[in-house]
């Protein structure tokens, strides 16, 4: 990162501006100065990168080894319109990008690739002393004067007018970090069509009863999640305040926008199977005992009695239960503690080089954008490549 080299003017006037250091931003800032851009980024936290830094705690999941066409597609319905976008920094070069960081990578049995470090730090540093731009901290966007981009710092407020900038400041979740969704206004106001943020890659609230109480924190293992008649395997966890993790994740936005949710607590198993193995218990065998001997666990036990009790008689009933149980939920627990948000800056907004349509010279990059997608990759490589877009077509754009 360079030092304080003159990039802003005396009267606020920069070349290039980047507000927000988080992934979309550095690779927006990093575009516009190797395309000849002087550069400045504002950042209102003490540091940059803060939830990429969080994201990085439990090991940095940068990417996903698959072929680009069914990583696309992980999108939905943003799929086609940011093909273009992954197709020029796609998993390949995502994995290059690191490597050329000197933070070798590995892909997992999954094919998630991680950093060899298991951490974001590294790589984090790494960039910054790569990245030629001026970078200012504890300076916080507030809104616009005019044409000008206000902010707050250390030496009181300052305005900007810059000839082109992107925008990269998250969506509405982990405000502590840095992404508190307080832009969407400023840019409403603009003429700017914003889509309502909503939570993504989330947990659901359950009111549990005290019988659960003993099985808070225990995983949920070899599972699938069932949405609109489709299944998908995976693990969650019992928390105090619903269900969380990974599997839960991965059908979220479909829960989250009505969809049912039921749990298959043994899939691979054949239902018929089940009940003809139920309907042949030992009278002196306890049902616990019955539904121990078929597999499950004390914790998938508990979360049968709590969301069927009382249990059916009938063997067949009590099997099509394990197979699809249904699950009782209040909706999903807070957006700010969401790993991602969906909604947002709308694509209607933005011009194919992602201007605002009203605002010529400002671009838009990262979870600024109306986008989702599940973990497992996607969220930052797609950061990555709007970030690299959006600063292409800004590094191009002259008033």
């Amino acid at each position: 990162m360079a030092d304080e080299n003159g990039v802003l003017s005396a009267d606020g006037k920069v070349d290039a501006l980047v507000v927000g250091a988080g992934p979309a931003g550095l690779m927006a800032a990093e575009t516009l100065a190797r395309n000849g851009r002087k550069v400045l980024i504002c950042e209102g936290k003490p540091s940059a990168g803060r939830k990429f830094l969080m994201a990085g705690k439990s090991g940095l999941n940068l990417t996903k080894d698959e072929d680009l066409g069914r990583f696309v597609r992980a999108y939905g319905e943003a799929a086609d319109w940011l093909y273009p976008m992954i197709a020029k920094l796609d998993p390949v070069e995502v994995m290059a990008f690191a490597e050329d960081l000197g933070q070798p990578v590995f892909t997992g049995s999954t094919g998630r690739v991680f950093p060899r470090a298991m951490k974001a730090s590294p790589l984090l540093r790494a960039w910054l002393r790569r990245i030629d731009a001026e970078l200012r901290l504890r300076w916080q966007w507030t809104g616009f004067d005019g044409d000008r981009l206000r902010f707050e710092t250390p030496d009181g407020v300052q305005t900007l007018y810059p000839e082109t900038m992107v925008l990269a400041l998250g969506g509405a979740s982990w405000a502590r970090l840095g992404s508190d969704g307080s832009w969407a206004p400023w840019l409403a106001d603009k003429g700017v069509d914003i889509a309502p943020f909503k939570p993504a890659n989330m947990g659901f609230v359950v009111s549990w009863s005290a019988h659960m109480e003993p099985f808070f924190g225990a995983p949920l293992k070899n599972i699938a999640l069932i949405v609109n008649g489709k299944s998908v395997k995976g693990e969650a966890v019992i928390s105090a305040r619903g269900l969380e993790g990974g599997g839960i994740y991965t059908v979220a936005a479909a829960v989250r926008d009505g969809a049912g949710l039921a749990i298959d607590l043994l899939p691979g198993r054949d239902v018929a199977e089940l009940a003809r193995r139920l309907s042949r218990r030992p009278k002196k065998q306890t049902l616990t005992k019955a539904l121990t001997k078929l597999g499950l666990d004390d914790a998938k036990r508990a979360l049968l009695q709590e969301f069927a009790r009382p249990l059916p008689d009938s063997a067949a009933d009590l099997a099509a239960l394990i197979k699809s149980l249904p699950v009782k939920h209040n909706g999903p627990l807070p957006i700010d503690e969401a790993i991602s948000t969906a909604g947002g800056v709308m694509q209607s907004a933005l011009t194919s080089g992602l201007m605002l349509r009203e605002m010529p010279g400002v671009f838009v990059a990262g979870e600024m954008l109306d986008w989702e997608a599940p973990t497992g990759g996607y969220l930052i490589s797609a950061c990555l490549a709007t970030g690299r877009w959006a600063g292409e077509h800004a590094a191009r754009y002259w008033p």
